[in-house]
């Protein structure tokens, strides 16, 4: 081969080179615009985490609570702490559906729990309902790990249309799967039952009204309702509470302060409970934060100069 016509081809196969170099990097350019990112590796040194956009994450400012900062409510802290530690020694238990009255303690004792007991690997993942249909994706993000994570899903509620709720009725006790890894399902709600019922649905079934379009099994129906509560190995019922255990409870908050509940302090609590039109451990430790602020603020006005 001729010096000239060497010179040539390797002047070709450069050409070539450069060309193919060129297209491939606008190809690369195209499919990064095209594909999504990839997600962040998950920082797994936080005690609690959200559930957001297909991904973990964490959540490392959390208000501190105790279970002894939570009162008139023994026996459920009893159950779920015995619960949760059969589930942190690797023993059988019980996903939690907590129900009840509202601002009366079943999301604080989730809080409460994960303080007391973060440090013998508990952890938390907060999900909301919408999200829920991600719980298989939420298991095996996590299925690796050697700590034990309760995912937990507050003030849970489905109306008549919503089917998202299938996906927890698989997780809970449906599916192959359920009741092994290191997950539980703690959830709180304002139904028993999670999903709307009906009058009608006590009513007898031979209706006369709306005969084409009355379903043939309506019992069915109402079974399939009730039976997503079923599937929580255990119910945790919340109860309103009566004026002392409140202002039990405001003693409570505002003697962290050094402060005691005196007349005038009883009588704003109580006036603060009738103008939220509830007695609740909710609006008690709102009534303490209230008025130890104020009594704080006045203090400082009454050192200025």
């Amino acid at each position: 081969m001729t010096p000239t016509i060497a010179a040539t081809m390797t002047a070709l196969v450069e050409n070539l080179d450069a060309d193919l170099t060129s297209e491939l990097r606008l190809l690369i350019a195209q499919a990064r615009h095209a594909l999504p990112t990839l997600p962040d590796p998950v920082d797994f040194s936080a005690s609690a985490y959200r559930w957001s956009n297909g991904q973990l994450q964490p959540i490392h400012v959390i208000r501190s609570l105790h279970l002894t900062d939570l009162l008139g409510i023994e026996r459920q802290k009893t159950l779920l702490l015995g619960n949760t530690r059969q589930f942190l020694a690797g023993l059988p238990a019980n996903d939690i559906l907590m129900t009840g009255a509202r601002g009366t303690g079943k999301s604080s004792l989730i809080r409460a729990v994960l303080t007391d007991l973060a440090n013998e690997g508990l952890r938390v993942i907060e999900v909301s309902r919408e999200d829920l249909k991600d719980i298989a994706a939420i298991q095996a993000a996590v299925g690796h790990r050697p700590e034990k994570y309760l995912i937990f899903c507050d003030d849970l509620a489905f109306n008549a249309e919503d089917d998202s709720y299938r996906a927890l009725k698989s997780a809970l006790d449906g599916s192959l799967a359920s009741g092994k890894g290191n997950t539980l399902i703690y959830a709180t709600s304002n139904r028993r039952h999670l999903l709307p019922e009906f009058m009608h649905e006590n009513l007898p079934v031979a209706r006369p009204d709306a005969e084409y379009y009355r379903e043939i099994h309506p019992q069915e129906s109402v079974e399939e309702k009730v039976s997503l509560s079923d599937r929580f190995g255990l119910w945790l019922p919340f109860h309103s509470m009566d004026q002392d255990l409140y202002l039990s409870i405001v003693s409570h908050w505002i003697g962290k302060s050094g402060m005691t509940l005196d007349e005038a302090c009883r009588a704003e609590a109580i006036k603060w409970a009738l103008t939220r039109g509830q007695r609740s451990g909710r609006s008690a430790a709102q009534f303490a934060r209230s008025w130890v602020g104020q009594k704080m603020l006045a203090g400082m006005k009454g050192d200025l100069p």
